[in-house]
């Protein structure tokens, strides 16, 4: 299809389902090594962010193996782990058997509304077919009042890191991938999906727009990686969002 990229072809639900089956087993070791060890600092500034309370009903998106889930599990949380990929799904019940996972689509979450106290995504909107459809899900299935948490890889504001970041993805990311990755070829989707992600500012924009207020976001490794939140309002009948300061903390 002329004009269609690869991201925009592979992001058929089948297909990104199947390409993720294929890297289950060393897709953890890989985020670990293709990050040098940044991935699970993320990870624990996403933990950080969500402020679990013991007893909360948390959601997790795309959830994969569970590594983002486990933690907030650990500290009391009952987590509900939600993907598309069942190879994704059979690795996470090997090393989480403690979790709940359910085989399900972001744009089509299978529980009621006002359900949970909190809804996580880690690098998985970028993959969703209708991003902006998975954001009314998260909205529709918080409790009033609930937060979404979302860690996304974004576009760093400096030039010069920019020019660094992207010369690093065309450069190293493919070549490491051929060397240790059981399915290289999907790497090239995921660099193109990154590439094509829309900025922190439009992120936000499309969170307000499906209701959540309080909206922020906070940069993480100068903004190679994003952390954005927003809160589902308590009153049913306040939907439109105040703007809050994009780069504001908690």
């Amino acid at each position: 299809m002329e004009g269609v990229s690869a991201a925009d072809q592979e992001k058929q639900p089948d297909d990104v389902a199947r390409m993720f089956d294929d890297t289950a087993k060393r897709y953890d070791t890989m985020n670990t090594l293709m990050t040098f060890g940044q991935a699970q600092l993320w990870r624990l500034q996403m933990t950080r962010a969500v402020r679990v309370k013991p007893g909360e009903r948390i959601l997790d998106v795309a959830a994969g193996t569970g590594s983002s889930a486990a933690p907030m599990a650990k500290a009391g949380a009952l987590v509900t782990c939600v993907d598309l990929s069942e190879g994704m799904i059979a690795e996470g019940r090997k090393r989480n058997p403690d979790l709940e996972f359910i085989h399900a689509s972001a744009e089509e979450l299978p529980f009621d509304d006002n359900s949970f106290d909190a809804v996580t995504i880690s690098y998985g909107l970028r993959n969703v077919q209708k991003p902006k459809q998975a954001l009314a899900e998260f909205f529709r299935v918080l409790k009033p009042g609930g937060r979404v948490l979302i860690a996304e890889f974004s576009h760093p504001p400096v030039g010069v890191v920019k020019r660094g970041y992207e010369t690093y993805m065309k450069i190293a990311i493919p070549g490491m991938a051929k060397l240790m990755s059981s399915n290289p070829d999907s790497y090239d989707y995921l660099l193109e999906s990154i590439q094509k992600w829309p900025d922190q500012g439009t992120l936000s924009q499309w969170l307000r727009s499906s209701g959540f207020t309080r909206v922020a976001h906070r940069n993480l490794s100068m903004g190679i990686v994003a952390m954005h939140r927003g809160f589902k309002p308590r009153d049913k009948h306040l939907r439109m969002p105040f703007v809050l300061k994009d780069n504001a903390e908690d």
